[in-house]
């Protein structure tokens, strides 16, 4: 018997049992809100959510890789570049319910970067010009670190985000 056919994240996020989007949203809002109230300073408030995305964004990585696998009955990726599209186009897609586009690789395929149009962690989000800098949705990259160590690849996310919402995580590979 022929196994399962792999599940487009269309099809997974349809069928999938899911928190409201905007309660995750409101809430990790209300978190860089307080810490913009008590820290002051963007710089200080980039460090906290740097280590929001080291604990709390790659904990949440390690519990996702397995949800992923799961339900989306996905074979293993034959190569770094697979993976990528594997991430943009289903787990975003699972998770997030918007779809990312992988661009820029380097020669040897190693490095790309995944691009958020559509970042529904912004939904809500209008930050003062006194914010220039802040590194918002940095918990993403603590995420994706986390998906990716459970599956034996070790990843160096980067990340940006431009004040329109859109969001760009340089993704790099090294051998293990």
């Amino acid at each position: 018997m022929a196994p399962p056919a792999p599940r487009t994240g269309d099809a997974v996020f349809a069928n999938v049992e899911r928190v409201n989007a905007e309660l995750f949203t409101l809430t990790y809002g209300a978190i860089v809100r307080q810490l913009l109230t008590d820290l002051e300073e963007v710089e200080e408030v980039n460090k906290q959510l740097d280590q929001i995305s080291i604990f709390r964004g790659y904990n949440i990585g390690i519990r996702l890789i397995d949800e992923f696998l799961t339900k989306s009955n996905i074979s293993r990726c034959v190569d770094f570049k697979e993976t990528a599209e594997v991430i943009a186009k289903a787990g975003f897609k699972m998770f997030l319910g918007v779809t990312a586009s992988v661009t820029n690789w380097d020669a040897d395929g190693t490095s790309c970067s995944l691009v958020l149009e559509d970042n529904p962690l912004v939904d809500f989000v209008e930050l003062p010009d006194t914010c220039q800098g802040l590194y918002y949705c940095n918990i993403l990259s603590g995420v994706i670190r986390g998906a990716l160590e459970m599956a034996c690849i070790s990843p160096e996310p980067n990340f940006w985000c431009t004040h329109q919402g859109m969001c760009l995580v340089r993704l790099a590979t090294h051998p293990r």
